[in-house]
């Protein structure tokens, strides 16, 4: 499914969790779809379930999935990402990097013009 950075700084269940959001917003794994299990993923990608427990877990608090015990994870449906607290540190997170490309001579237009560019692939190109 993919691959791992051992070398990089970043822990393991994050990479997980970041490649697990890429799928989801580039609509590779669609709502309602069942995720590996834990013991079936960790044996591929040679981890400790306990890493792969780790991400669910953190995955499913941050709205991107849900447990159905005795079933598994699956995709959640992307309006359960609403989650304000999660909107409102993106806003965060965001308002800081724009902030710094203004700053570092980024002009506005070249922003505009890089959110539209980007608009249309997190919702999988059918806008």
């Amino acid at each position: 499914m993919f691959e791992l950075d051992v070398q990089s700084r970043k822990p393991i269940y994050e990479q997980l969790m970041d490649k697990f959001k890429e799928l989801m917003i580039n609509e590779v794994l669609l709502e309602h779809n069942q995720l590996p299990s834990i013991r079936i993923l960790a044996q591929e990608l040679t981890v400790n379930p306990n890493t792969i427990q780790k991400a669910y877990k953190q995955l499913e608090a941050d709205g991107y999935i849900y447990t159905l015990p005795g079933k598994g994870n699956f995709v959640a449906p992307p309006k359960s990402l609403k989650n304000s607290l999660k909107v409102e540190k993106i806003r965060h997170e965001l308002a800081k990097v724009l902030a710094e490309a203004l700053y570092i001579g980024i002009e506005k237009h070249e922003i505009y013009r890089l959110v539209k560019e980007i608009s249309p692939l997190a919702k999988g190109g059918d806008s």
